[in-house]
């Protein structure tokens, strides 16, 4: 199953994260964008991103989720964690996780001083740390911007209680000299706090004061003094950004709420960050919705939590619930820990919630037009085959076998035009005689569709695998069984084609003499071959299955000296012959019956 192109005007034009995925639902790459739709879009355009490994890439992908995101900076920070979290193969991983770089100031030393500092995981507590930076560069420039505008100690603890006269940096003004006094404690401090301060992103003090100190030195005539103040200026406006949402050091588990909602039609979106870290999130739709938005969470909250585990410190939400002190405890008493419910209005927490809110309506967007679609493509479905129920549930058949050996066949089933997974079925062909196609495909029919008739549980369109003679076989099955309300069509590939995606399949339609082609890039034609192709993956893997355990099991049989009973037991104890081969003598020991005689026999049979 491929992704589909039709669907890429649906992404946000907004910063953000994009996980692409494949069939299995696996993460199989992450991606930054200033532009979400304009970034994925390029991946799937001829004049797009020219790297060797996308096209490789692009076959493979099933799906693609996208997190919004407030900067492209919180972008980087955020596709950084989540490629260490999924590591996925398209991504370079890398091993030794030291990816950023933060300054620490470390507040319980009598002398405080700033450092750059590089971590692995969660940093130790020995100061106040700022950032992470997205590049060293960047820490860097921030660290030299800092030395300039609060001189504290660069030296270590060592030096600073040998040093019986001031260094370099005292006579550059670059230090006050705490060393040999000259500087008292609380002067020292005034710098450290305004460090502490500036780094916070209290700065407007800062920056009105050099702005000030610029203005004096250019009344001055010191014209040179005034380009190097604004020189520092432009640079602490450029490179100083308010901490990030995405990342902060030593921050909570928090998970944050959010809703959107268009009538009865709800979207709430749960943004998870672990130790400060947004590490992923998850978004849950809600349809002919009548509460108001305190009573939806509440309830979504009382459902979902208590038994969920890695349960966060705190769960902020964009509205107050009036049981929230209650609603805290019931939480607090499952986890045995402190879990808060806050309703933040202003500051880092509310603007975690507003990330939320961003994303609830990016990903309502993305769904409301996605079913739109894929309800026009089911209608257009309905008027092209000439069907007489809208094919809301579809389902397709296909068997598969080698030379007439153990014959099986599969049926999966498409909902809304969306793979319907709890509805597939594998079935052992067991009456068909060998060979037979058009028997196995009516016997599958067949058993498969009395069972959904008894249950009135009857699909609207039957799609199989093959050509005419598939279809005649099919309507047999329909008139034995007095079936009248579901649609039947076959779908073959043109003779002599077999490049997936762009072949012009025939398909077959009752009381047609010939087949309708449909357009090798239509989307009517697209869902038909992912139907097509999901069911005879399923097929070939269920046979695939069965001919190696009917393989393994025959290789077993010729044991000589082990017979049914032993046989038995050996199998059911390591599970498979591979088990048994793999085994050593003091596990084969183990199973009861076997003797010493017996595992020589087994041993020299297994050439090890």
């Amino acid at each position: 199953m491929r992704f589909d192109s039709e669907f890429l005007d649906q992404f946000p034009m907004k910063p953000g994260v994009y996980l692409m995925k494949d069939a299995e639902n696996k993460v199989i790459y992450v991606g930054k964008a200033n532009v979400l739709k304009n970034r994925i879009k390029q991946y799937f355009s001829t004049t797009g991103d020219h790297r060797p490994m996308i096209p490789f890439l692009v076959r493979q992908i099933a799906h693609i989720d996208t997190i919004v995101v407030p900067s492209e900076k919180e972008a980087l920070l955020l596709e950084n964690t989540l490629i260490k979290k999924h590591q996925p193969k398209f991504n370079a991983i890398l091993k030794d996780d030291k990816t950023f770089i933060s300054l620490m100031i470390n507040n319980r030393h009598p002398w405080p001083m700033i450092r750059l500092i590089r971590y692995k995981g969660t940093p130790k507590k020995e100061g106040l740390y700022f950032g992470p930076y997205t590049s060293a560069y960047a820490a860097r420039q921030t660290y030299e911007i800092l030395t300039q505008l609060f001189p504290l100690r660069q030296c270590t603890d060592e030096e600073l209680k040998r040093r019986t006269r001031p260094c370099l940096l005292y006579e550059i003004k670059r230090c006050i000299a705490p060393c040999v006094g000259k500087c008292s404690k609380e002067e020292y401090d005034i710098f450290v706090n305004g460090a502490i301060k500036f780094l916070k992103g209290q700065d407007k003090k800062i920056l009105k004061e050099l702005y000030l100190e610029m203005k004096n030195a250019s009344e001055n005539l010191e014209y040179e003094r005034a380009a190097a103040i604004l020189q520092t200026i432009r640079q602490i406006e450029h490179v100083i950004e308010t901490q990030t949402l995405v990342v902060k050091v030593n921050g909570k588990n928090s998970d944050a709420l959010a809703l959107y909602r268009e009538g009865e039609e709800v979207m709430l979106v749960q943004l998870i960050f672990r130790e400060g870290k947004l590490i992923g999130s998850e978004h849950y739709s809600f349809s002919h919705i009548l509460e108001d938005e305190e009573e939806l969470l509440s309830s979504f909250i009382l459902q979902h939590y208590p038994h969920q585990e890695n349960s966060p410190d705190e769960i902020l939400l964009p509205a107050s619930l009036k049981d929230a002190s209650l609603i805290s405890e019931i939480l607090s008493e499952s986890h045995q820990k402190k879990i808060s419910i806050l309703y933040p209005q202003k500051g880092e927490k509310r603007a975690l919630v507003g990330i939320a809110e961003e994303n609830a309506k990016a990903v309502f967007q993305q769904e409301k037009a996605h079913g739109e679609f894929k309800e026009k493509m089911l209608l257009d479905l309905q008027e092209t085959l000439k069907l007489n129920r809208y094919p809301k549930r579809i389902e397709c058949f296909d068997t598969s076998n080698i030379s007439g050996t153990d014959p099986v066949a599969s049926v999966v089933a498409f909902t809304n035009g969306e793979k319907d997974t709890k509805r597939t079925r594998l079935f052992k062909i067991k009456m068909a005689l060998k060979g037979d196609d058009y028997g196995a495909l009516q016997e599958v029919l067949t058993r498969h569709l009395t069972r959904l008739k008894q249950a009135n549980d009857l699909p609207d369109l039957i799609v199989l695998d093959g050509g005419k003679g598939h279809l005649n076989s099919g309507l047999r099955v329909f008139k034995d069984l007095d079936i009248a309300s579901v649609d039947l069509i076959a779908l073959a590939k043109e003779e002599g084609r077999h490049d997936k995606g762009m072949t012009s399949e025939r398909v077959f339609l009752p009381e047609h003499h010939d087949p309708i082609h449909l357009n090798p890039r239509s989307s009517l034609l697209f869902l038909l071959q992912k139907l097509r192709d999901e069911a005879h993956r399923k097929a070939i893997g269920f046979h695939r299955k069965r001919r190696q355990k009917r393989l393994l099991g025959s290789v077993i049989d010729t044991i000589p000296g082990i017979g049914p009973i032993k046989r038995a037991r050996l199998l059911r104890h390591f599970g498979s012959t591979k088990k048994i081969q793999q085994a050593s003598p003091e596990q084969l020991k183990q199973v009861k019956g076997i003797t010493q005689k017996d595992i020589r026999i087994l041993m020299q049979f297994f050439v090890r």
